[in-house]
C-alpha cells in the first residue's frame, strides 16, 4: 500500500526534538513528528496537590491545548479546562510520565508539563508524551544541579506512537489523513524496556482480530524503540547514564532511529 506521504507501512515520520526551546522553563522542547509540532514545557513548583501533602512524595501532571490555527480551520480557544478531549489527553500524558518517575525521591514538589500544539497533523498526544519526557528529564536534572535532589529520579524512558489499520493494511505513526480514514486506530505508550503503560485501541468502523492486535502492538513497539533511541541521542550520554534501569531494547549500533530534519 502506498501511503499518502509515500512512507512504507512500518515507517515513521521524521522526528526532531529541540531542547531548551523556552527561555524561562526548567525544561522545554519543541517536538516535531512530520508536520505535527508541539511545544512541551516543564515547570517545577514547590508544592503538591492536597492529596499528596504530608506524604513526602511528589507529583507529575500535564496540561494540553491546541492553538486556534493548529489545524486547517480555526478552532476557538479552549477557555474551559474541563473540555473532554483536552482533559483526556492531559491525563494520559501525566499517567505516562508518572510511570517512569520515582515520586518518593522528588519530594513534595510538582512538575507540570504544558503541551501546546502549534500545528497538528495527527499524533499530537503521542508526540506530546515523547517530547515531554525529554523536557521532564531536563527539569529534574536542573533540580539535581541546584542540589535540591540527590539523583535523577527517572527509572526508565517512555515514548508513544500510533498504529492503525488503513485500507486493510496495518500502518505505523498515522498522519491526520490516515487517522481520519482508519478502520482501526490505536495509541500505544511504552517504557524503554518494552513495558506497556497504556493502550488506547478502537475499531472506528470495523472490528479487529486478536492477531491484528498483536501485530499492531509489535509494530508500535518497534516504533517506540526507535523513539527511545532518538531521545537518548537528544539527551546525550551524561544524562542517559543517570536514567535507570537501562532499556533492554537499546540498539547497540546506535542507528535506526527516525531521521531528524
Amino acid at each position: 500500500m502506498e501511503r499518502v506521504d509515500g512512507r512504507k507501512p512500518g515507517q515513521m515520520r521524521p522526528v526532531k526534538i529541540t531542547r531548551n526551546y523556552n527561555k524561562y522553563a526548567e525544561g522545554s522542547v519543541l517536538v516535531e513528528v512530520g508536520d505535527t509540532r508541539v511545544i512541551c514545557t516543564a515547570t517545577v513548583e514547590e508544592r503538591v496537590p492536597p492529596f499528596r501533602q504530608g506524604t513526602g512524595t511528589g507529583w507529575v501532571t500535564a496540561e494540553y491545548g491546541m492553538l486556534p490555527r493548529a489545524t486547517g480551520v480555526r478552532t476557538p480557544r479552549d477557555l474551559n479546562r474541563n473540555k473532554g478531549r483536552a482533559q483526556e489527553i492531559q491525563r494520559l500524558i501525566g499517567r505516562s510520565l508518572r510511570s517512569v518517575v520515582d515520586l518518593s525521591v522528588l519530594g513534595e514538589r510538582t512538575v507540570i508539563l504544558d503541551c501546546d500544539v502549534i500545528q497538528a497533523d495527527g499524533g499530537t498526544r503521542t508526540a506530546s508524551i515523547t517530547g515531554s519526557f525529554v523536557a521532564l528529564v531536563d527539569a529534574l536534572a536542573h533540580l539535581v544541579g541546584e542540589g535540591l535532589l540527590p539523583c535523577l529520579p527517572v527509572k526508565d524512558f517512555v515514548a508513544a506512537t500510533s498504529v492503525g489499520r488503513v485500507n486493510g493494511e496495518l500502518v505505523l505513526d498515522l498522519c491526520f489523513a490516515e487517522d481520519s480514514a482508519a478502520e482501526v486506530d490505536m495509541n500505544v505508550v511504552m517504557t524503554g524496556d518494552g513495558r506497556l503503560v497504556e493502550v488506547q485501541g478502537t475499531g472506528e468502523e470495523a472490528s479487529f482480530t486478536r492477531e491484528e492486535l498483536d501485530r499492531m502492538l509489535d509494530l508500535a513497539a518497534e516504533g517506540i524503540r526507535l523513539l527511545v533511541e532518538y531521545q537518548k541521542e537528544v539527551l546525550g550520554p551524561d544524562l542517559v547514564a543517570q536514567i535507570g534501569p537501562k532499556g533492554v531494547l537499546s540498539d547497540e549500533t546506535g542507528t535506526g532511529y527516525p531521521q531528524s530534519r
